[in-house]
């Protein structure tokens, strides 16, 4: 088996329709399989993936258990040389998977790769970024990153100087389009779940990196990715679950101030938050 594809899904059965059709009609010369996990959409979703692809295997919860855990489910079961995590509101097109993987082939020593990202009007949709520093997610956790004092701080961070028509070796990819080589899952393991949401791609390329792997950006093949949210559209809710994995990213991966000057930060987030919430009605 050539690729293992594991989409995970929460009440976007219109747009995982598209993804799924995307896959059959664009994927050839491969030897694949594919998985959704749905976290209990409760929207018609498992009925459209049983009548409309009854190929798929379908693992279904209960419970949203987030993108880690869910995506942990089909990794364990997966058999592919190579596993693609891929969003449920992407369309593949041009028969990029065997593309992607031959170049994977070639160089061993590429462990992720991640494509071109575009917007449905054809538009680049920025996929590349550095790892998190503590003083450019100080800027977002406070929501201060659209004034214009401060954006040239989150440059470097945002990965704005980036040429997205060149191969290069970069930090970290969107989760959107990720793929993985299986050597690289045996040797990492697994995502860590105690990511519910946000994060867990980053700190998965971290993880790989000090392992030895390298993660790639492909410009020669592209999707289509419907939904991309800002930091600045998270409500107070979404705002707790962003905080609550950039934590955990830090305590594992920054020093142990950063931590703490990133925890003493997060009640005004949510105050922020839940203000924006209040002005939008």
């Amino acid at each position: 088996m050539d690729l293992s594809i594991i989409i995970v899904s929460w009440r976007v059965r219109d747009l995982l329709r598209k993804c799924l059709a995307s896959i059959h009609e664009h994927t050839s010369g491969l030897k694949f399989e594919v998985f959704v996990v749905d976290n209990n959409s409760l929207d018609g979703t498992l009925e459209m993936v049983k009548d409309g692809f009854p190929e798929v295997e379908l693992i279904v919860n209960n419970k949203n258990l987030g993108f880690a855990a869910a995506n942990n489910q089909a990794i364990s079961r997966s058999v592919g040389r190579y596993v693609l995590l891929l969003n449920p509101d992407t369309e593949i097109f041009d028969n990029i998977l065997p593309a992607v993987i031959t170049e994977l082939d070639t160089h061993q020593e590429w462990g992720i790769a991640g494509c071109k990202i575009l917007n449905p009007d054809q538009s680049l949709q920025g996929s590349v970024r550095r790892f998190p520093d503590w003083f450019s997610q100080t800027l977002i956790l406070l929501k201060l990153r659209q004034l214009g004092f401060f954006r040239k701080f989150l440059r470097s961070y945002l990965a704005k100087d980036f040429d997205y028509n060149a191969l290069s070796e970069v930090d970290q990819v969107m989760g959107a389009f990720f793929m993985m080589r299986r050597e690289v899952i045996d040797e990492v393991g697994l995502l860590d779940e105690k990511y519910f949401y946000w994060f867990e791609e980053v700190d998965y390329c971290r993880r790989a990196k000090n392992a030895g792997f390298k993660t790639i950006y492909l410009p020669g093949s592209a999707i289509i990715h419907h939904g991309a949210m800002s930091f600045r559209q998270l409500d107070w809710r979404k705002q707790l679950v962003w905080n609550h994995s950039l934590q955990r990213y830090f305590w594992l991966h920054g020093k142990k101030w950063q931590w703490f000057v990133l925890w003493l930060l997060q009640p005004f987030s949510i105050l922020f938050a839940l203000l924006v919430d209040l002005w939008r009605r």
